[in-house]
């Protein structure tokens, strides 16, 4: 027999649970110099690519190698107040040591060890040819997908200087992208047309996007942090030719630029 019990609820507030989209910093050395001088090379000049988002810095990679006995010497204090310089909030730390995790919460973090981080997916073996019984399924109701943002589509030549970022989406460039400009989007790109300048690709860390172009000889291609500079020559059967940059989790664990041809 069911009982009913009274209750009371507080007229001034609620508790629910919430999701908070965070961004990760995977900390790959202790050596925060290091550290401030690729952040500047990587966003010195996109002073608008973060927006205040909340972050929470991976410690992971730091355990097992020789950074792991720094520790006490990684100052979390100054390491936020670097971030910050970049419009990141630093909020939690995850995947530390003991005495990693103490100092973190000493400079005001908080532990986030069930945090968790989006890595690139290694490659899946080929499904069974075996014969499946067929199944009747059982009738769901209709739910349309959620409607994600258009591309943002650029028609105009982009010029040195010049810069573009599609946040959240897909970008679409309809003419040249000339030597030192960027094309910059958190999911594909795609240059139907020269790309000569910079293109970084999956811009928050998407390891599946992908960059395509016409007539691929870029400065730059980076794909999720991932990248690759003039300073390595393309091979010849996809410079200046149609052809596509993905990335790809290599055989040592390390993430690799893999440039194909497109066939017509």
């Amino acid at each position: 027999m069911s009982v009913a019990l009274a209750a009371n609820a507080p007229a001034t507030f609620e508790i629910k649970s919430a999701n908070l989209p965070l961004v990760a910093l995977l900390l790959k050395s202790a050596d925060l110099a290091r550290l401030s001088e690729e952040l500047a090379q990587r966003f010195g000049d996109m002073p608008d690519f973060f927006d205040q988002d909340p972050l929470v810095i991976d410690l992971s990679p730091l355990q097992g190698t020789e950074a792991a006995g720094l520790e006490t010497a990684l100052d979390f204090a100054a390491l936020a107040d670097l971030l910050r310089q970049y419009r990141l909030q630093p909020i939690a730390v995850r995947g530390g040591s003991d005495a990693q995790t103490a100092a973190a919460l000493a400079a005001g973090l908080i532990s986030a060890p069930d945090a968790l981080v989006q890595r690139s997916s290694a490659p899946q073996p080929a499904p069974s040819r075996a014969p499946v019984q067929p199944e009747t399924p059982a009738p769901v109701a209709a739910v349309p997908p959620p409607v994600a943002p258009g591309a943002m589509v650029i028609d105009k030549p982009l010029r040195s200087g010049q810069q573009v970022y599609a946040r959240g989406r897909d970008l679409v460039v309809m003419a040249m992208v000339n030597p030192g400009a960027e094309v910059i989007a958190d999911g594909h790109i795609h240059v139907y047309a020269p790309l000569r300048g910079k293109a970084i690709a999956g811009a928050r860390g998407n390891a599946d996007a992908r960059i395509f172009a016409l007539s691929m000889d870029p400065e730059l291609i980076s794909i999720a942090g991932i990248y690759r500079t003039s300073e390595t020559d393309l091979p010849p059967e996809v410079r200046g030719k149609a052809a596509q940059v993905r990335l790809m989790p290599g055989p040592d664990g390390e993430d690799k630029l893999i440039i194909d041809p497109l066939s017509a």
